[in-house]
């Protein structure tokens, strides 16, 4: 057994120290998104009692205002820039000053350890990928979302960063996310899914079809074959592999109709009065199961194969969803993620390819 801190490279089989990444500060772009920066502030001032150290990143003013409205007290690094939600990702290259890029290259200069930013989720992928640059044999970085199930949760990636994908990134989509979630959501030996509209190995589309036969011939994960649509919330199996597009709309209808389902519930149990005098029985089972569906509680989702750690939540997250992005970020820290995620990648580099079409 190695030290905790120690990360196997999988080709060579040998131990290899690294410095634990829990010693920095999570960078929190403190402007991004609709509720910023008093979210930003009251989230990370939460995670702070909690232990886990924040250094604020935005305009200083306004977040020395905020900390002193809420009696608290954090580092701040300004940021005279912001990038808005309705502006173009690619605006990063060219607004070095905005809150994103601020936050992005605190990492990539070791003075934070991870960047959570809940803006423009388009502007952080890009912030990271120029900042701190893509893991060696990544040749997309990709998003992974915690679907809740029966069992737990599953891990989708990519569910949003690309739109089109080739057979290769489906590849590494899984290698990143079985890394991630073996070291991270601690499952010994995730199994991995491709979405498809079949379970046979045939079905599916061009893309589809060329991805299985790379998961098949890909040692290092346990490849389970093609799932469909209806198997996402079974805990049928740990990651779910798709282009960003499929995935995209895969997250947001699970949010949607979860919202949905809570309203008619919500207008059934108020129907009557024996339906108002059942819903104060089973309040405590649906506040539990409104829970395990809340986006919040994961806060934010990490963006796989950018060579450091970067979390993107959403626009609308309120101070609860920024507290728990910054303890996701920590957990991933805590784990190695990106270092062993590393390791995985650097296996997959090392192992004969099958020959596959390029489409798309």
């Amino acid at each position: 057994m190695g030290q905790p801190n120690d990360v196997r490279d999988t080709r060579t089989d040998r131990q290899v120290s690294v410095a634990s990444p829990l010693a920095g500060p999570v960078a929190l772009d403190a402007m991004g998104g609709e509720r910023m920066p008093e979210a930003a502030v009251v989230g990370a001032l939460a995670a702070q009692r909690l232990g886990h150290p924040v250094v604020l990143v935005g305009d200083e003013a306004a977040l020395r205002e905020e900390l002193r409205k809420h009696g608290g007290d954090l580092p701040v690094v300004h940021a005279p820039d912001v990038i808005g939600m309705d502006e173009h990702a690619t605006d990063v290259r060219r607004r070095k000053g905005s809150s994103v890029m601020v936050a992005m290259r605190l990492v990539k200069d070791g003075r934070a350890a991870a960047c959570v930013s809940m803006g423009h989720s388009g502007a952080t992928m890009a912030a990271a990928t120029f900042e701190l640059g893509r893991v060696a044999g990544v040749d997309r970085a990709a998003i992974l979302a915690a679907l809740p199930t029966s069992k737990g949760a599953t891990a989708l990636i990519d569910s949003g960063a690309n739109v089109d994908c080739k057979p290769q990134y489906l590849q590494q989509f899984a290698v990143m996310g079985s890394a991630y979630v073996r070291t991270t959501w601690n499952v010994a030996e995730p199994t991995v899914g491709l979405i498809s509209n079949g379970e046979e190995p045939g079905k599916g589309n061009e893309l589809t079809r060329a991805a299985h036969e790379l998961l098949r011939a890909t040692s290092g994960i346990r490849f389970a074959g093609n799932v469909e649509g209806r198997d996402l919330f079974t805990g049928a199996v740990d990651v779910v592999v798709t282009d960003g597009f499929t995935g995209n709309v895969i997250l947001k209808q699970a949010e949607g109709e979860a919202k949905a389902i809570f309203s008619w519930v919500r207008d059934a149990l108020g129907s009557s009065f024996g339906a108002r005098l059942g819903g104060l029985l089973v309040r405590p089972a649906l506040r539990g199961l409104a829970k395990r569906l809340d986006p919040s509680e994961y806060g934010a989702q990490p963006l796989l194969g950018v060579n450091g750690y970067a979390f993107i939540g959403h626009g609308s997250a309120d101070a609860k969803a920024v507290t728990s992005a910054v303890v996701t970020a920590r957990k991933a820290l805590a784990a190695l993620a990106v270092e062993r995620l590393t390791a995985a990648m650097t296996s997959l580099q090392g192992q004969r390819q099958p020959a596959v079409d390029a489409a798309p």
